[in-house]
């Protein structure tokens, strides 16, 4: 079975990765194997057949499945809006101070460029009026490289002032000594709601769930393992990254793990899938009111709890 992610050098969608690098998918029955393809690929391919599963933004589903007809959500890979906003070191931008963009030229990718600009609407900026540039990092050519650890790169050469990315960028700008976090708004950050814009989750189509609904059911149970599994441990992480990832993110991402296993919770909430589709309808992914249970394959609730860490 494949499994799409706009993003293999993240802490967002980890769990997936690590179901597929601990042999969880295997232990479950199924042959799984996790590969890179940009968000709107990703969830076209899964439209097209191509791909089994997509682990990234829930709402960029919409992208390819317009009112979520056709698809649905089966576990919740991480909880929370996983990008953060992260300016330059010397800058005197107060910690929860979104209006600290004014002026500034900030290294969004796209498809998480839409939740900034919606964050910042939502905070009463206006980049136009207030003269906040917001693009692509310069010089991030690499389809393979995790765009936080690019734009890290770039905020330590002068390309740009800030930029909003996952936390394992963070954490490289950080250590470098050339960032700070300025809004992670998983922690409360920033406008109410902001950090249930969206969350990482691995969709699937309806299709397959009524075709094949116990290799689904196998690929969740081995998602909520990897996810038990970091928690009780959240060294295995590094074992994950040196077979995935590039050596300097592999030294980070055990760190970056532990402190994430809050968001490590593969429970969808129906308060969660309500801000989602408000946020989905604010961006024009959705025209209307969409019930949980359509977004939602219920029928795998009962595997979100229960998984002892057994790897």
């Amino acid at each position: 079975m494949k499994i799409a992610t706009p993003d293999l050098v993240t802490n967002s969608y980890f769990p997936a990765l690590a179901a597929e690098e601990l042999g969880l998918y295997r232990d479950e029955g199924i042959d799984a194997h996790v590969e890179l393809l940009p968000s709107l690929e990703a969830v076209n391919a899964l439209r097209d057949g191509r791909v089994d599963f997509v682990a990234g933004g829930a709402h960029s589903t919409l992208l390819a499945f317009p009112g979520w007809k056709g698809a649905r959500l089966v576990v919740a890979i991480s909880q929370g809006t996983p990008w953060l906003l992260v300016l330059r070191a010397d800058l005197p931008a107060r910690r929860g101070d979104v209006s600290a963009v004014k002026g500034l030229h900030i290294g969004a990718a796209p498809g998480p460029d839409r939740a900034f600009l919606h964050l910042l609407r939502e905070s009463g900026v206006d980049p136009a009026r207030d003269n906040v540039a917001i693009a692509p990092v310069p010089g991030g050519t690499d389809p393979g490289a995790s765009f936080g650890v690019t734009a890290a790169e770039a905020l330590e050469r002068g390309a740009v002032d800030g930029f909003w990315a996952n936390a394992l960028g963070s954490e490289t700008a950080v250590r470098r000594g050339v960032g700070k976090i300025v809004v992670d708004v998983r922690r409360g950050d920033g406008p109410p709601d902001a950090g249930r814009y969206t969350l990482a989750a691995l969709a699937t189509t309806e299709a397959l769930i009524a075709r094949q609904p116990e290799r689904v059911a196998a690929a969740v149970r081995a998602i909520v393992r990897a996810q038990a599994i970091l928690r009780n441990d959240p060294a295995r992480a590094t074992e994950v990254g040196r077979r995935r990832f590039p050596p300097p993110a592999a030294a980070l991402i055990a760190a970056v793990v532990e402190r994430d296993l809050p968001f490590y919770d593969p429970v969808i909430g129906e308060r969660a899938v309500s801000v989602m589709n408000d946020f989905a309808r604010a961006l024009g992914l959705l025209t209307g009111p969409v019930s949980y249970e359509e977004t939602v394959a219920t029928r795998f609730r009962d595997l979100w709890r229960g998984a002892a860490p057994t790897a």
